[in-house]
């Protein structure tokens, strides 16, 4: 691939180039997406970053060519929206672990026992932390699955709404995700055409087309969670469905 034609190259082909070794290409995508990375470094430090200065952009940087190289195109997310969520993750832990923001204090044994004597208090503290880091992880999943559905032509209210009221019901609905998840060929069709394929998927569940048709938008959201890397969005399925 020449240096001369990478502007009018989509960006999924250049990641599978980059992906293959090449090193131009590589180089180009670190050098061209640098204003994306420092918005996303941005997002997280809440910031001006600058790039030539800033180490949290450092970080970015190393975490946007990790992005790179792990990027599955066939897990329906674009690479962007997967490199932010990589970039906010690789930033966040970095600050954790050098403890520069306020929050960060107190979060392993090398902690100051001077300032803060009372174990319980040392703990209270660790745990205050910890459940603003699951907010804020919390959180991102969120925004991303709101991304998501919106490919799917759905909103998060939109999904509250249809969602099943009856607790049998929701329990087959994220069955019957999971078969779609776990059947390839559905599971590509779905990618595809962002759509359920009904007529191959009652063949294989133990509800009506009538039912898939109902729960039909609540199905296909919980195939996004299955299929994105969301942590926290993923503890609600455990044990359901399986």
């Amino acid at each position: 691939m020449m240096s001369k034609s990478l502007k009018d190259t989509p960006l999924e082909e250049m990641i599978i180039c980059a992906q293959q070794g090449d090193q131009n290409v590589q180089n180009y995508l670190l050098k061209t997406y640098q204003p994306f990375i420092a918005k996303c470094v941005s997002e997280v430090c809440k910031r001006y970053i600058d790039p030539k200065k800033d180490d949290e952009f450092s970080i970015g940087l190393s975490a946007f060519n990790e992005a790179i190289q792990s990027y599955v195109p066939e897990r329906g997310s674009s690479f962007l929206s997967f490199a932010k969520l990589v970039i906010k993750r690789k930033v966040i832990d970095y600050i954790r672990y050098t403890q520069k923001r306020p929050v960060a204090v107190s979060l392993d044994e090398t902690y100051d026992a001077e300032q803060m004597e009372n174990p319980t208090e040392i703990l209270a503290v660790k745990e205050m932390y910890q459940l603003e880091q699951d907010a804020w992880y919390r959180k991102q999943e969120i925004m991303d699955f709101k991304e998501k559905l919106k490919l799917y032509k759905m909103s998060l209210a939109e999904l509250t709404e249809v969602s099943p009221k009856h607790r049998d019901a929701r329990e087959s609905a994220i069955r019957t995700a999971r078969i779609l998840y776990e059947d390839q060929q559905m599971k590509e069709y779905v990618l595809a055409k962002r759509k359920l394929p009904i007529k191959d998927l009652v063949k294989k569940v133990d509800v009506s087309k009538k039912t898939l048709e109902r729960n039909r938008k609540y199905i296909l959201a919980i195939f996004i969670v299955l299929t994105e890397d969301y942590l926290y969005l993923k503890d609600y399925l455990k044990g359901v469905g399986q």
